[in-house]
């Protein structure tokens, strides 16, 4: 009798101690970018915030820089539950589905406005292309404007004929065949390597980009171009979050509101600052000649008609919505 009370209070006293361990829930989240980029920065306040509001119950532990996953298997990962959620630029999935893409459309949306017009226009479509793959959005967040980096200068769009082009998604890929040059896929954390070693001599990305890949070390100009502004979207797996209890469900959906508003404004402050920042590191930026700004706008044109092809009616129902706005 002794043996079993001593035996049930050692067992007792092993759950009581497990409790607050077993209520705790600890998630991953998958990053491509940088610790310092502001993606990421924005990410780690978004863990935070969900912590202090859940009173440590669920903690979000950020992976940049694609360290736990490159940023291509991010999407995969957490429809599979390999991660509970992560961020990924979602134009890199355009292959997936068209709509996937809609705001690496060149010239749709070229400023921060229009760019959240877009989102807001295309955001009903998204959701529920996400959802149908076990996927909740949570948040969007945009880059800065997207330039052109080269080793050289460039007069017209026959420049770039022969260039060692780094493409990241559909769009890039085929503007490096357009314009003759040899497209090479490297994601960002890959890029500085690239470039340093030569595997490629020319990309189009933001300001932002080029800062975190030091393009000034191989490469000297940058024309500010504005084709698109890409966005990063951070979703989380849908059964893991309807497994959480209502408020911490509701402390994720407060604090990712506060994330996008944070990184959309992050963003908008930083753009111009990134481009003042490759002008103090040697690289000439400057706008794309008239002539060189006609050639990407045909290049823009014809990417355009393409995209609506394969978008089909919901594409054109989107693009409809946004130019009404």
């Amino acid at each position: 009798m002794i043996s079993r009370l001593f035996r049930a209070s050692l067992f007792a006293g092993v759950v009581m101690a497990a409790t607050p361990a077993m209520a705790q829930t600890k998630w991953n989240l998958p990053a491509a970018y940088p610790a310092d980029n502001p993606h990421s920065e924005n990410l780690v306040a978004f863990a935070k915030d969900v912590e202090a509001a859940t009173s440590g119950k669920l903690q979000i532990t950020i992976h940049p820089g694609a360290s736990l996953f490159k940023a291509p298997d991010i999407k995969r990962a957490v429809v599979t539950g390999q991660a509970q959620m992560g961020e990924v630029l979602l134009s890199i999935h355009e292959n997936e589905d068209p709509m996937f893409g809609i705001d690496v459309v060149p010239f749709l949306a070229t400023s921060f406005p229009d760019a959240m017009k877009l989102y807001q226009a295309s955001k009903p479509a998204i959701v529920k292309k996400l959802d149908a793959q076990g996927l909740k959005l949570l948040f969007v967040v945009p880059w800065a404007p997207q330039g052109v980096y080269v080793n050289k200068p460039l007069a017209t769009i026959e420049d770039m004929k022969g260039l060692k082009w780094r493409a990241y998604n559909v769009g890039t890929a085929r503007i490096g065949e357009l314009v003759g040059a040899q497209s090479v896929t490297i994601q960002a954390a890959e890029l500085p390597q690239a470039l340093a070693t030569g595997v490629v001599n020319s990309f189009m990305s933001s300001g932002g980009t080029g800062y975190d890949s030091k393009a000034w070390e191989s490469l000297k100009y940058f024309y500010d171009v504005q084709a698109w502004i890409p966005k990063d979207y951070t979703f989380v797996n849908k059964a893991a979050f309807e497994a959480l209890d209502k408020p911490t469900q509701e402390a994720i959906l407060k604090a990712a509101a506060t994330a996008e508003t944070r990184g959309w404004k992050a963003w908008q402050e930083k753009a111009n600052w990134y481009l003042d920042q490759l002008k103090a590191k040697g690289m000439s930026v400057e706008p794309p000649s008239p002539a060189l700004k006609a050639g990407f706008q045909k290049i823009g044109d014809q990417l355009t008609g393409d995209w609506l092809k394969k978008a089909g009616a919901d594409g054109q129902a989107v693009v409809d919505a946004y130019k009404k706005m």
